[in-house]
Formats: structure tokens, C-alpha cells, sequence
């Protein structure tokens, strides 16, 4: 079966919703393809919850948004993502997210995305939109099938097909039970990445990362990024890197969604052995949270514990399933959990006596630190003396991967020349280069909205010429 249209647009998160939206709304013909069930469509941005926005530059005024921090300038963003990532980022799409996002979320929000301001807890830095993600992507698939774009569900593409001048002609696809060819002049892939593959975890990861818990969902398994490369596409960024969050130990395995544990910082984290492991205080929850998880999974039994006492519980934010252990003594509290008791009540003496609080602060990196620990804690450490006591059992899991295909700065693929494949462009979480080591949280999202809307006016531009 054959079928003709301008654009292909392979996945149906944010980056290939936007992308849809913005194609059609140029008045290209456009397919869209969805590996995943209608009512499982969205990729991982179903499951996601925020934007990080320059919010000094964006104005949603007219809408009645109002940002919490009001002055988090676009080089500002800049600056976290370079900062985040130890100065590996590719400068050039930094600097293209944080110039870009502001105009690419009026344009959302002139579409119908509705957002909520207010910060989910204390501890969320920069310009930051909340949103429930599943109801974007509805309200931007609406949008862009308004303007005429169609929808295909259960289409898994396989095959990108070019002609001998290595210009793309098309896209071969598993739709329900038919192989269908989709001619075009240009392929957007949006697919999102590779994590929720059980053996790209334990090839990229190492072992055990099998059994590591998926987020987000299921159906992003990499099959459209190694399809890309067979195309030519250069694959790129860290392979062994991803987003990986501090989540509930009883998350389900696949699909939870957020499941975080915030306020992890106010405490102290230990490991079944009852040690500590990381400076919980490093920095705001926003610049820890995606690499901490990956250093509790590769504690023993991939499980630890976050420990807050009454004051400090304030700060905490849970969204289960499972409750926290409470006791009125830290020594009964221990004795509930899978930990070593002995170990534990030492550990926590010990970081309570190196404590030497002044002023708390939640919401700033305070200052307070107990320097002479092994290892140290930087901000907010106040001892953990006010009963009742909270241990909230966490694991790592999987948001992400940061490898992907190149692309430059008008979301064009590369291949391993570094030249342009004429009609082949991508966005989101299937292409590398933007994060390493850690993420700026909330910046998934306004990437792939970014690159996505890119990607479809280069496209456009493309076919058009």
C-alpha cells in the first residue's frame, strides 16, 4: 500500500505534536505516526510535567499566566544547561533551546495548551510552566488535525528510503497488520529515545539496568533511532548518560509517570547498609534530582532511603504509591525498614553532630553545610532531631537517554560526514548532543517542543524549494 503526502512526522510526544501542528499549519500535507495505541499516545510527555521557560523574555500576560520567578532570562537557561551538563552540551543547540523556548511556548499556549504557575514544592528553580502532559498532547493533536493533519496509531516506521542522490523519498511502516509505504519529501523522526528497552538499558548501562523502572512509556525503544542510522543518520551524545529521577521504591515498573520523591535535600539519604552516599545539599532539587536517581540504583539492592523529621517533612513532596514509614524515635524507625539499624542510628548521630545551622532557607542554597562528612552536605544541613521521623523508600528510574542522531540548529540530520541528509530532519529525545552527566529540570520537554517546531519549518521550507 502506498500513500502520498509532503511530511512524515514519526512519534507523537511533544516534538512530533508540535512538529505536526507547525507543518500542517504551514500548509503542508502531513502524516503522523504513532507506534503506541491511540490511548496510549504521547510518548513520554504523558506522563511529563513541566517546561522550563525564560520567563523574563515570555509574555502570557494575555492569557492571565503570571510566573512564579519572573526574571529567569534566556541566558540565564543557557547557562544551566552548560553548567548542568559540565560544559559537554553542544553550545550551538543550547543556545537555540534557551533563544527559542519562550517564542515556542506562546505559540503552545495561543494553540490551547493550558499551564498552572505555582511551584509543585519548594525547591523548583528558574521559569517553570507545570502542565499535564497528556492533556497537551490532546489539545496539540486537536489543534494540528483542525488544520488538517492525519493520524496513524499502531504505525511502527522501519525504513527510511532515499534515492541515489541520498535525497528522502519516503517511509516504509508496519501499520496494523499492512506494510505501507508513505511517500514524501521530508521525514521528521520525533520518536523519543531508547530507554525503554530492557536490553539498550543493560547494552548502554551495564547490568541490572534490565530491571531498572521505566517512567515513561513503553513503546520508546530505540527501534526508530537505529532505523535513522541505518539511513545514515551520525549517532551521537552520551550513551551511557540519561535522566534518571528519585522515585518511589513501589513505582510500577513501567508508565508510574512522575512517582518522585522531593525534599530529599532537607535530609539525609542512606543505602540499606545504612550509609550515607551523596551531598544530598549539592544543589537545588531542579539541578540533582535526574543524576541522583542512577547513584541510588547502583547502591545495594538498588534501593535507599530518604530521611526527614518532622520540620524537614514539610518540605517533602510524594506522589506514591507507597507511604512513609513513621516513628517517634529514629532507632524504631530503622527497625521498620530493610536497612542496617546499627549503622543507620550512627550515621545519622554522626551527621546531625557535624550540623551548624544558621538561617534555613528552603528555597536558596543556604549555606548551612557539615563540611567534615564523608560525604560533605553543602546546603540545608540542620539536624534531624524534631519527632515523629519520615523514611520514604526510593529507587532510580529511567526518564531518558542522552544519546540520539545529530542535528544542527535547524533540526536538519546529520550523517557521519556531518553533512545534511536532504529532507531529513528530527527533534526530542532521540537526538544527542544536549545533555551529559546531568539535565536542568523541565528542559526535556521545552527541547523537544523547541526542535520540533524547528524541524517542521525547515521541512516546510525544504519542500517547498
Amino acid at each position: 500500500m502506498i500513500r502520498e503526502y509532503n511530511i512524515v512526522v514519526v512519534g507523537c510526544g511533544i516534538a512530533g505534536v508540535s512538529a505536526g501542528l507547525r507543518a500542517a499549519e504551514l500548509g503542508a500535507d502531513v502524516a503522523l505516526l504513532e507506534k503506541a495505541p491511540k490511548k496510549h499516545r504521547g510518548g513520554h510527555t504523558q506522563y511529563s510535567e513541566s517546561f522550563r521557560v525564560p520567563s523574563a523574555v515570555t509574555d502570557l500576560s494575555e492569557y492571565g499566566y503570571e510566573f512564579a520567578v519572573p526574571d529567569y532570562t534566556p541566558d540565564d537557561f543557557y547557562s544551566d544547561i552548560i553548567d548542568r551538563t559540565n560544559g559537554h552540551a553542544d553550545s550551538s543547540l543550547a543556545r537555540a533551546v534557551a533563544d527559542r523556548a519562550g517564542p515556542t511556548v506562546e505559540w503552545l499556549t495561543d494553540h490551547g495548551v493550558d499551564w498552572d504557575m505555582e511551584p509543585l514544592a519548594v525547591g523548583y528553580v528558574a521559569g517553570r510552566t507545570w502542565c499535564d502532559g497528556d492533556e497537551v498532547v490532546g489539545t496539540v493533536i486537536e489543534a494540528a488535525e483542525n488544520q488538517g493533519l492525519d493520524v496513524f496509531y499502531e504505525a511502527a516506521a522501519r525504513e527510511i528510503r532515499k534515492d541515489d542522490n541520498l535525497q528522502v523519498t519516503g517511509l516504509v511502516a508496519d501499520l496494523d497488520d499492512e506494510r505501507v509505504t508513505f511517500e514524501c519529501d521530508g521525514v521528521i523522526l520525533a520518536s523519543g529515545g531508547y530507554e525503554s528497552s530492557p536490553e539498550k538499558r543493560a547494552r548502554y548501562y551495564g547490568a541490572g539496568y534490565d530491571d531498572m523502572k521505566v517512567r515513561g512509556s513503553r513503546y520508546n525503544t530505540g527501534d526508530a533511532i537505529d532505523m535513522a542510522v541505518e539511513a545514515g543518520a551520525n549517532a551521537v551524545g552520551q550513551w551511557s548518560g540519561a535522566h534518571m529521577a528519585i522515585i518511589d521504591a513501589e513505582a510500577p515498573d513501567v508508565e508510574g509517570g512522575a512517582n518522585r520523591v522531593d525534599g530529599y535535600q532537607y535530609g539525609v539519604i542512606l543505602n540499606v547498609e545504612g550509609e550515607r552516599f551523596v551531598d544530598e545539599g549539592e544543589d537545588a532539587r531542579a539541578h540533582t534530582y535526574a543524576k541522583f536517581g542512577q547513584e541510588i540504583f547502583e547502591q545495594p539492592e538498588h534501593r535507599a532511603y530518604i530521611i526527614l523529621d518532622e520540620r524537614m517533612n514539610e518540605h517533602a513532596r510524594a506522589t506514591g504509591p507507597s507511604e512513609p514509614s513513621v516513628a517517634p524515635t529514629p532507632q524504631e524507625l530503622f527497625a521498620d525498614l530493610d536497612i542496617d539499624t546499627q549503622t543507620a542510628t550512627e550515621t545519622l548521630t554522626a551527621y546531625n553532630d557535624a550540623c551548624d545551622p544558621g538561617e534555613f532557607d528552603p528555597e536558596v542554597l543556604d549555606g548551612n553545610e557539615a563540611s567534615t562528612l564523608l560525604p560533605p552536605k553543602s546546603n540545608w544541613a540542620l539536624p534531624l532531631e524534631d519527632p515523629p521521623y519520615y523514611a520514604y523508600a526510593v529507587t532510580g528510574g529511567i526518564t531518558f537517554g542522552f544519546g540520539g542522531i545529530e542535528i544542527d540548529t535547524s533540526a536538519a540530520v546529520l550523517d557521519s560526514r556531518e553533512r545534511p541528509i536532504p529532507g531529513f530532519f528530527a527533534a526530542g529525545n532521540c537526538t544527542g548532543e544536549l545533555f551529559y552527566d546531568n539535565y536542568p529540570g523541565g528542559t526535556g520537554l521545552t527541547n523537544a517542543a523547541v526542535f520540533g517546531k524547528t524541524a517542521a519549518e525547515s521541512a516546510v521550507d525544504y519542500v517547498n524549494s
